[in-house]
């Protein structure tokens, strides 16, 4: 009587992407590399008609800002020409602006809001 081995035979070992014996086929995992998403400043502009106190309000209604640093922040733009409200992801930045605009436009103020990739 022949010897019966006592255990299987050891199938052949299998390669990432090929088939196995039962039809399977066996894919490594790719790591994938994420970044973080872009961020964007959003800027108001001086202009010589919007009056400072709508400009402190659009700060405090539409960035969170406190009294002291929306005055603060409105001064830099009277000043500076221009000065950061804030800095967020590209949606919010957009719908932000598109507010602030809105709202200067309602209110009959050539106020300009923009944003650019902080």
């Amino acid at each position: 009587m022949p010897d019966i081995p006592s255990q299987p035979p050891v199938p052949p070992p299998i390669q990432p992407g090929r088939d196995s014996s039962d039809g399977t086929t066996i894919l490594e995992r790719a790591t994938q590399k994420t970044e973080p998403p872009r961020l964007y400043q959003v800027l108001l502009l001086n202009d010589d008609f919007t009056p400072m106190e709508f400009v402190v309000m659009v700060l405090q209604e539409y960035f969170r800002h406190d009294l002291d640093t929306a005055t603060q922040i409105m001064l830099k733009i009277h000043h500076d020409g221009r000065g950061v409200c804030g800095v967020f992801s590209k949606d919010v930045a957009a719908t932000k602006v598109e507010l602030v605009l809105a709202a200067a436009r309602r209110a009959g103020h050539p106020l300009q809001c923009i944003m650019e990739a902080a």
